[in-house]
């Protein structure tokens, strides 16, 4: 129904093609090849009508038989997923739909990817109610006192990550300017939480008065590409797991991350 009161209607598709997607869906989502009669209790149809699907599809190369009788996806749907793959991008599909999630929480929100020093501020979404954060294009998020860095410290290899941490820790003048303390033991217990919980969050950090929850974007390799950050004044944003901000993040997060063919299963 549309805000004027008139009904809309869903456009007419061709139920056969709609039905060979369900069934290559559950093929893509099977671990490993299939027995006919399994992969047709998946999909929700008798085994005579999956038959002559199973057929054209063998004709496409779209599935493949093994020599045990059962069923897998075959090179064609192989050639689709890679053309997918190297048409998406992370950092451009997130600048894509990063506004609208800036919009619906009416909070700043800015991307952030790994550069030589550390978090790298690549993208920023202002909103009207601007806040004074320091979160400018080109500037670096600290490893060790942000949402951001405790991300990037949960999700790549320490390998990567160490030395821009050993480097902060022993920053003398960072430490004398924090308002709070700085120590390893705080660091790596924000980002075993961040691992655990799949975000991180920062209250009054690194900035008094200023709060954010961050999160990661994974490719298809399972690597992370980049963080997404939601920003806003402590007493506006919610910081609890099952608060807007968060929930509406890892809604987008993981949706992101799907599309660019991660699978968190695999």
């Amino acid at each position: 129904m549309t805000n004027d009161g008139t009904k809309t209607t869903r456009s007419r598709g061709v139920q056969t093609i709609e039905t060979g997607g369900r069934i290559l869906a559950a093929l893509a989502q099977a671990r490993g090849a299939v027995q006919l009669r399994d992969l047709a209790e998946a999909v929700g149809i008798s085994s005579a009508q999956l038959h002559p699907y199973m057929v054209s599809f063998r004709e496409m190369d779209m599935v493949e038989q093994t020599d045990r009788g059962r069923y897998q996806l075959g090179p064609f749907a192989l050639h689709l997923g890679l053309s997918r793959l190297r048409n998406q991008n992370a950092y451009r599909e997130t600048i894509a739909r990063v506004g609208a999630l800036s919009d619906d929480l009416g909070l700043m929100v800015s991307i952030s990817v790994w550069g030589m020093h550390g978090p790298t501020i690549t993208y920023v979404q202002e909103f009207d109610a601007r806040i004074h954060a320091n979160v400018q294009v080109g500037g670096n998020y600290n490893m060790t006192v942000t949402a951001t860095g405790a991300v990037f410290g949960a999700f790549l290899p320490r390998s990567v990550t160490e030395p821009v941490v050993a480097r902060e820790l022993s920053d003398r003048e960072f430490l004398r300017r924090a308002f709070f303390k700085v120590d390893a033991e705080a660091y790596r217990a924000a980002t075993e939480q961040a691992r655990q919980d799949g975000y991180a969050t920062t209250r009054d950090m690194p900035i008094p008065g200023v709060s954010a929850v961050a999160a990661p974007v994974f490719d298809h390799s399972g690597k992370m590409q980049l963080a997404v950050t939601v920003i806003g004044p402590t007493g506006y944003i919610d910081l609890e797991p099952n608060g807007t901000p968060v929930r509406n993040l890892l809604e987008f997060t993981e949706t992101l991350s799907r599309d660019l063919g991660y699978d968190p299963s695999a």
